[in-house]
């Protein structure tokens, strides 16, 4: 890898699970300062120690907050601000999963996936954006294939997704004019503790995961965390200097199928 975020400071939210912790692992790798985000204190401290025993000298600064409190955007901000006087990224990663159909849907869950999910992405770029202005910075948001190919029985999930990619483009289109590039990553099957789990809880074993794969993907696999997350650092970087208010598949060819 290279210093492509060489002097730049960021903020990863959702830093604590596989995606967001590779994010956190990879902007460290490329020479950018984080402020890594979760609410599991116990995996935090876990990712936060990998990252500074294979990178050597990162700076990483692990913060606990419920992104489901608005309030939580402008305390994450000022804690990027107090550790690096600065802010040129913010990569809003976070979310939560519900498992109901819309027809069932309660209103505690549409309000807490709502919460997570989509509103916490909104109000920190609300905080952001005075620092990211200054900067000539960029926001990177973590959507979902699923925000164009939605499912039965993840309505609530699918939602918040294509709510994400509407609001990379408004924000892309109100925030060029004032050097912030704003872009999504829409994610395939990408293979995380999460899905581990989960699939061991169903009795599922990886022979069925790689099935699913080859039945919905052109390239018949999971993607690895780090495969989410180098394009999320490129479009961070200033090499993607032409590019706002794009949604970026990283799928193996998913919709194609």
């Amino acid at each position: 890898m290279g210093q492509r975020l060489a002097g730049k400071a960021a903020i990863v939210t959702g830093g604590a699970g596989g995606i967001g912790s590779a994010v956190g692992q990879v902007f460290c790798e490329e020479g950018a300062r984080i402020v890594l985000v979760d609410r599991d204190a116990e995996a935090m401290e876990s990712v936060v120690g990998r990252i500074r025993e294979s990178v050597p000298g990162a700076e990483v600064v692990p913060f606990l907050a419920d992104l489901g409190q608005e309030e939580s955007a402008a305390e994450i901000v000022a804690e990027a601000q107090r550790a690096f006087g600065r802010l040129d990224i913010l990569v809003n990663n976070a979310g939560i999963r519900s498992y109901e159909r819309l027809a069932e849907a309660k209103s505690e869950t549409w309000r807490q996936i709502l919460a997570v999910n989509l509103l916490s992405y909104a109000y920190l770029a609300r905080e952001a954006l005075p620092y990211l202005r200054a900067a000539r910075g960029a926001i990177v948001n973590v959507s979902s294939t699923h925000a164009f190919n939605p499912r039965a029985g993840m309505g609530q999930y699918d939602v918040t997704k294509a709510g994400i990619v509407s609001m990379t483009r408004t924000l892309a289109f109100e925030e060029t004019r004032n050097g912030v590039r704003v872009n999504a990553v829409c994610p395939g099957l990408t293979f995380t503790p999460f899905h581990d789990r989960r699939a061991k809880a169903a009795g599922r074993s990886h022979a069925d995961l790689d099935a699913e794969a080859e039945a919905t993907c052109l390239m018949g696999r999971w993607a690895d965390t780090r495969e989410i997350a180098i394009p999320i650092v490129w479009l961070a970087s200033d090499e993607a200097s032409y590019i706002t208010g794009e949604s970026l598949m990283v799928d193996g060819g998913r919709l194609v199928v």
